[in-house]
């Protein structure tokens, strides 16, 4: 069959419509849901001046909160990354009695409300609490804390890596595993050189939603965090403090630093995902 041919008969039996079309429609969707509010932000800011929009945006007040809130959600999406593999391996390696409880825990933090999360880490860790009770005679302090902060992180995030892992894992398959082995490859071998550059973007995708989902994280963690400016306080909480006090260019200068932040962040990542997906082949 022909190359002319073999497209004709595609563009008949397709269920999908062209290429202009569904990019139109995309472009379009993407235009009114997203490009146009976040424009809005940008609008704004452009009204306050520059002098004012840097003393607000980059005051010391916003950068503390900036690197609070950018530092422990890269944290918690490293340590996610690290713990959400090993979770998704088992989910998928092993059959035992009560993996669909372990899978319906993985997804709870989706369904969760967020304040709920965040009064139970609290009562978790707190100087009277359960886990914290213990923890403080040994000087290590977790709620009102950025390590408080990073654990209702790695509370929200883990099922986004999960979640992004375990079908990458299901459709390698173990045959690759034990083809390597006869290759006399050792279990770390096979690991490093076969099993991970093929999760490798899974695993960046994981965590660049679990990341994004930390910056912009409130609910959970303003209960543990202990809301100090300049020590404790998120970006998010001085957003929505600027707004209670009818600082509307305020907030609007902070969120707009945080969303060109975020996405030359997540940009980059996407890159980095693009990279590794063309040099293995995934």
């Amino acid at each position: 069959m022909s190359t002319k041919a073999f497209k004709r008969r595609w563009r008949a039996h397709s269920v999908l419509p062209g290429f202009g079309l569904t990019l139109g429609m995309s472009l379009g969707w993407l235009t009114l849901i997203v490009l146009i509010p976040l424009s809005t932000l940008f609008l704004r800011s452009a009204g306050m001046g520059w002098e004012q929009f840097v003393a607000t945006g980059l005051s010391p007040r916003a950068l503390a909160a900036y690197r609070l809130s950018f530092g422990t959600a890269a944290a918690a999406g490293l340590v996610n990354a690290g713990f959400g593999l090993l979770v998704a391996w088992i989910l998928v390696r092993y059959e035992f009695f009560g993996r669909g409880v372990i899978g319906a825990i993985v997804d709870l933090p989706f369904a969760l409300p967020t304040a709920v999360a965040g009064i139970a880490l609290t009562s978790l860790y707190s100087a009277n609490g359960w886990i914290g009770q213990y923890l403080e005679p040994l000087g290590v302090k977790v709620a009102f804390t950025s390590i408080g902060i990073t654990v209702a992180l790695v509370f929200i995030g883990l099922p986004f890596v999960v979640r992004s892992v375990e079908p990458v894992l299901a459709d390698l398959g173990r045959d690759i595993e034990e083809a390597a082995a006869t290759l006399g490859a050792s279990r770390w071998q096979t690991f490093r050189r076969v099993i991970l550059p093929a999760i490798a973007p899974a695993l960046l995708t994981g965590f660049a939603l679990a990341f994004a989902r930390g910056v912009g994280e409130y609910g959970s963690v303003i209960f543990i965090s202990g809301n100090m400016p300049g020590r404790t306080e998120i970006a998010p909480l001085l957003i929505v403090t600027r707004l209670e006090q009818y600082d509307y260019d305020g907030a609007t200068a902070i969120a707009t630093v945080m969303m060109l932040i975020s996405f030359a962040i997540l940009l980059s990542l996407n890159l980095a995902q693009a990279l590794g997906r063309r040099k293995y082949g995934v």
